[in-house]
């Protein structure tokens, strides 16, 4: 935590920030949203600046003064790290503080200021004829939002926002038959785009990161403080304690229910990996293993309704739906992801023999019944929604809900200090990812202003019809170059900034092969939180091998088994108009038949990673190979190929029946472990 000027200063920016987000959602300011989100950026990009250090070596004379190492409160809930800070802010920390409050508040400076300001209107009114002093305050306010991004998230992010700035005012000089190249923009077109414009800065990205990320953060903070992450932990330990794989389940179960008001893959990682972990080794998981399943489950926190991740609520605004719908066409794949997960859990403790572990924390409906509550707001929020009330004004009531009840638990009632500590500690979780929906403006107006998604879209398109002319064909390959595209790019960037840069350039491309839109936008939200889980940079995977201590890159591989089925689920929304029923949409008999068919897959492929068929034995490598395409080919949601898979599935089990002579067995002495 940061002490002294600096933290009083970050304390008190976070309490009007988390206030004046509050008040927005019931008295909007009367000169309209980008107003709001001016302010609401001046309010929390100076705090980027003193949470997340420079990570540059500067002389200690140039130091207001010096702190141990600690680490800052605020926490990236798109990418679910904390910051690590070695020292206090600087000179060069506060001259850009200072930076960033004039570049953020001068379109709404009441002041003339040489030739431009003159207040809110008079910007407006020069929307593609800035002045220089506009120019000026732009291109200040674009290198500030690099810098953000950089000390919250890397350097990937901004070398990808330079390459499309580049490419704006760069691409007139390409070879007008490239179908990327473009008339051409100078920079005083790009800053006009980034700066006063409603596709820039102040676009859709951080609409929804000052009108829905901060309050869900603030929801998330109220419910941790008011003991609603510990219960959770708890009563998944209690619901498996007399179960052979009770450390697994409690690992799995606690990831999805911590998902449910975290958001953040790393950061459920890390909470539920402090509790289990001892759990899952004293049962004898390997830290490889443990951390592998840690971070799966994890991960499934930016897939669990209501709260979901930041991306979702840019769906809803993209698509201009209620976000209501995004947690219903999120629901079965959710379930989905967390079977593949639990049945793999199960394989493991019978191939490697883990010890079952007998779990002292009670009845698990003793603790319904006394701290059952907590659910209340999480009901509250769904039923808010079904009921016509806005999302934002959901979780406000949620938040109300989860305050009142708090004062039920007499260690953990919200008390107006500890109150005012959730509300400070939700916008400090927002501050990374402010910077990167910001940021992201870049990309957003960079590609409308060259029309950059059209050509991409066409060039992917082109090359899958270069190896066939099938209209199918063509759309299933399309899929799999997408995915693979947005795999990669989210081993670059936070799960936001991926879904943006997908969504303007992959979602043309199968939009026009006939995707409904809801398919294509889950179709790059799932490929961009799978993100954390993908090696080489699988951030989910670095934080279990940190709480396990287990090696690394064999921890990202053990995460990327537990989740396997998750790669290939998102492959069938699009590929069959069946595939539509794993989104909620179509009717019971549609919805029944997806879910089945693709659990039947999970199931089959959760085999074929583990090598094991629970109840029977072991599966050689025959069966596994079975198993796979097995799996693969159920996904494709029509009669012929289900058929088809079902029937390998059938010889795949039969295989593992003919050597079940081979299996082992496991160690059944229970081991005493105490939560």
């Amino acid at each position: 935590m940061l002490s002294g000027p600096a933290g009083l200063l970050l304390t008190a920016a976070a309490l009007a920030v988390g206030a004046l987000a509050l008040w927005q959602v019931f008295r909007p300011l009367s000169q309209g949203s980008k107003y709001y989100l001016i302010i609401f950026l001046a309010g929390v990009l100076p705090l980027v600046f003193l949470a997340y250090p420079a990570d540059l070596r500067l002389p200690a004379r140039l130091r207001f003064w010096r702190r141990g190492t600690s680490r800052v409160g605020a926490t990236d809930s798109d990418r679910g790290t904390p910051a690590l800070v070695s020292s206090g802010p600087t000179v060069t920390d506060w001259a850009l503080v200072v930076l960033a409050v004039a570049a953020c508040l001068y379109p709404v400076l009441p002041i003339r200021i040489g030739s431009g300001g003159g207040g809110y209107n008079a910007f407006l009114d020069r929307q593609g004829l800035l002045t220089p002093t506009d120019l000026v305050f732009g291109t200040i306010l674009l290198l500030l939002l690099l810098e953000a991004c950089r000390r919250a998230t890397g350097w990937i992010l901004p070398a990808v926002c330079l390459l499309f700035l580049g490419y704006g005012y760069y691409g007139g000089l390409l070879p007008q038959s490239w179908p990327v190249a473009h008339a051409g923009l100078d920079f005083s077109q790009l800053v006009d785009a980034f700066y006063n414009s409603d596709s820039g800065f102040y676009g859709t990205p951080l609409d929804v990161a000052a009108s829905y990320i901060v309050l869900f953060t603030i929801y998330g903070a109220v419910l941790e403080l008011s003991g609603a992450g510990r219960f959770f932990v708890e009563l998944s330990a209690a619901a498996f304690r007399r179960s052979r794989t009770a450390a697994g389940r409690t690992a799995v179960a606690s990831g999805f229910l911590l998902g449910t008001v975290s958001g953040s893959g790393a950061a459920t990682t890390v909470s539920i990996g402090a509790v289990t972990w001892p759990l899952l080794r004293r049962a004898g998981y390997p830290p490889e293993r443990a951390g592998g399943m840690l971070a799966a489950a994890g991960v499934g926190a930016i897939l669990s309704p209501p709260t979901l991740g930041a991306a979702a609520f840019i769906i809803a605004e993209y698509l201009g739906v209620s976000y209501l719908q995004v947690l219903g066409w999120a629901t079965v794949p959710t379930v989905l992801y967390y079977l593949g997960i639990l049945l793999a859990v199960e394989i493991d403790a019978r191939r490697s023999g883990v010890r079952p572990v007998v779990i002292d924390v009670g009845s698990p409906w003793r603790l319904l019944a006394r701290f059952g509550y907590h659910f209340a707001s999480l009901i509250a929020i769904i039923v808010f929604l079904a009921v016509g009330v806005s999302a934002t004004r959901a979780v406000v009531f949620a938040i109300v809900l989860a305050v009142v009840l708090s004062y039920l638990d007499r260690a953990h009632r919200l008390t107006p200090g500890r109150l005012v500590t959730a509300l400070v500690t939700g916008v400090r979780g927002v501050l990374a990812v402010t910077a990167v929906c910001a940021a992201a403006g870049i990309i957003t107006a960079t590609t409308t202003k060259t029309g950059l998604g059209p050509q991409a879209a066409a060039l992917l398109i082109g090359g899958a019809q270069a190896a066939t002319s099938d209209p199918t064909l063509v759309l299933v390959l399309t899929a799999l170059l997408a995915a693979v595209a947005l795999s990669l790019l989210g081993l670059a960037v936070p799960v936001t900034a991926s879904f943006v840069i997908g969504w303007v350039i992959v979602g043309p491309a199968l939009l026009d092969l006939g995707v409904t839109a809801p398919a294509a936008a889950m179709f790059v939200f799932y490929f961009a939180v799978l993100s954390e889980v993908s090696p080489p940079t699988a951030l989910a995977a670095v934080a279990a091998a940190a709480v396990t201590g287990g090696r690394l890159v064999p921890t990202m591989w053990q995460t990327l088994r537990y989740a396997l089925p998750a790669y290939l689920t998102p492959i069938a929304f699009v590929i069959t108009p069946a595939g539509l029923g794993l989104l909620g949409i179509g009717g019971v008999q549609r919805i029944a038949f997806a879910a089945g068919v693709t659990a039947l897959s999970v199931a089959v492929l959760a085999v074929a990673a583990g090598g094991w068929l629970p109840g029977v034995g072991p599966a050689g490598a025959p069966e596994r190979v079975l198993g796979a395409l097995a799996g693969v080919t159920l996904l494709w949601l029509e009669p012929v190929p289900v058929t088809v898979g079902a029937a390998l599935a059938v010889v795949a089990a039969a295989g593992v029946f003919i050597r079940r002579g081979a299996a082992g067995r496991s160690s059944s002495d229970p081991v005493e472990e105490k939560l």
